[in-house]
């Protein structure tokens, strides 16, 4: 492994780089309190891009995304001093997730998740159909659990949820899902050896 700059290609790596402005997050907010975790995760995302630029690397459209909807409401937090904006931050980025996920795939014929897997699995079309709205679903699902946090719960049980809750949330439906498509996985390569 390249310590200087590890590889975006290890799995383990990657997620570990998408969450580091969460992470970043919850540890500025531990020490320094809410406002200073929002200008810390504004300042995360932006470093997060400009290391990809600087390798050299694409920067996908959701970390583009997630740069905009942090800017504006963790904007709207600081400059208003007001924490319901960034605690609303992730409803509007799981629900702009939903959105283009349903829209590619039924308005446009395209399969965001079958663009950003595709060379790493093999699937029949309708599996790929299948992960797509699965996927849109669990971010709905994750705006909802998210906004009900934030509205019932104190912003300390708030911000423990948003790493914590939400990163289990996110390994169980992985999981879940991996038990799903190793089934297809299966299935197309029985159907390549009786093929050959």
């Amino acid at each position: 492994m390249d310590i200087a700059g590890p590889s975006l290609d290890n799995r383990a790596m990657k997620w570990l780089f998408d969450l580091f402005p969460v992470i970043l997050f919850f540890v500025a907010y531990k020490l320094a309190g809410l406002y200073t975790a929002t200008a810390v995760a504004i300042a995360a995302t932006f470093v997060q891009i400009g290391w990809l630029r600087l390798r050299g690397r694409k920067v996908e459209p959701a970390l583009w995304l997630s740069l905009g909807v942090i800017v504006v409401f963790g904007g709207a937090t600081l400059l208003l001093h007001d924490e319901v904006f960034i605690k609303w931050k992730p409803t509007v980025l799981y629900l702009l997730f939903t959105i283009g996920l349903v829209v590619a795939q039924g308005v446009f014929g395209r399969n965001p998740m079958r663009a950003v897997m595709g060379s790493q699995i093999t699937l029949p079309d309708p599996a790929w159909k299948w992960l797509n709205y699965a996927w849109a679903a669990f971010f709905a699902l994750l705006a909802v659990a998210n906004i009900l946090v934030a509205n019932n719960f104190s912003t300390d049980a708030w911000v423990n949820f948003k790493l914590f809750g939400v990163t289990a949330l996110m390994v169980v439906f992985v999981f879940a899902q991996a038990l799903v498509l190793s089934r297809y996985a299966e299935a197309a390569e029985t159907a390549d050896k009786d093929a050959s």
